[in-house]
């Protein structure tokens, strides 16, 4: 595999090149990847083995690259932050203390410069990037056109809701509903206790239903109402 050097490591291209693929699917990945495999390769990088870094990217780039864009709205912020928290994840490789999951770690990495990035752009999420990776999409596809239509809109107006949050309630929605984490693989991704993101997703789901609900009553005032007073 080719190389590049950074300080006193060999740093693999498969890190400085980790792109923002399109997403496989809008079901999260299995949590939990097996630690001992993850570790095994850890142990080889760090021995100089540059290629296994390389199946570490491979292995959790997408799955990473979807919750960024789920966070961010943003296909070129996702893909961005995914590259840098893998050439983060490999620069600091040798202080990983392995007290957590490297994807654990790693998804730490990067959520911090999600969190950073957004502070200091405070520009309204794009809805792009949640549009292709949003809500479920409907699973049966022989259901009729009206249900898939229906099931169609409905996901989008929960792409809307997840879009208008504050970041810190974004970022527990993304990992919880999207990604499928426990709350103690959040707690440990974004630093915070456990009764931290409960609140947070407490909070996001309230006023994810209060929206949900004003644009369903707005799109039900919008419809014509029939002239009760006119006699048959």
């Amino acid at each position: 595999m080719e190389s590049s050097r950074t300080g006193s490591q060999t740093q693999p291209a498969s890190a400085t090149r980790a792109r923002g693929p399109r997403p496989r699917s809008a079901q999260p990945a299995p949590v939990g990847p097996d630690p001992a495999d993850d570790d095994l390769a850890i142990d080889e990088a760090l021995a100089g083995d540059s290629a296994a870094f390389g199946r570490l990217v491979v292995k959790y780039q997408d799955r990473l690259y979807n919750s960024l864009l789920r966070y961010t709205g943003s296909p070129e912020d996702a893909q961005d932050v995914a590259q840098d928290a893998f050439v983060q994840a490999f620069l600091k490789l040798g202080s990983f203390k392995r007290n957590s999951a490297f994807f654990t770690w790693l998804y730490r990495i990067a959520f911090n410069r999600a969190a950073s990035n957004a502070r200091k752009r405070r520009e309204r999420t794009s809805l792009d990037g949640l549009t292709e990776a949003g809500a479920p999409q409907p699973t049966d596809q022989h259901a009729p056109p009206e249900a898939a239509m229906i099931a169609q809109e409905h996901a989008e107006l929960v792409r809307q809701a997840v879009a208008e949050l504050a970041d810190d309630q974004r970022q527990v929605v993304v990992l919880r509903e999207f990604d499928g984490f426990d709350y103690q693989q959040i707690s440990d991704v974004l630093e915070i206790p456990i009764g931290t993101v409960r609140s947070r997703l407490f909070r996001a789901r309230m006023q994810m239903k209060e929206r949900l609900a004003a644009i369903l009553g707005e799109a039900q005032d919008a419809l014509p109402r029939p002239d009760l007073g006119a006699q048959p």
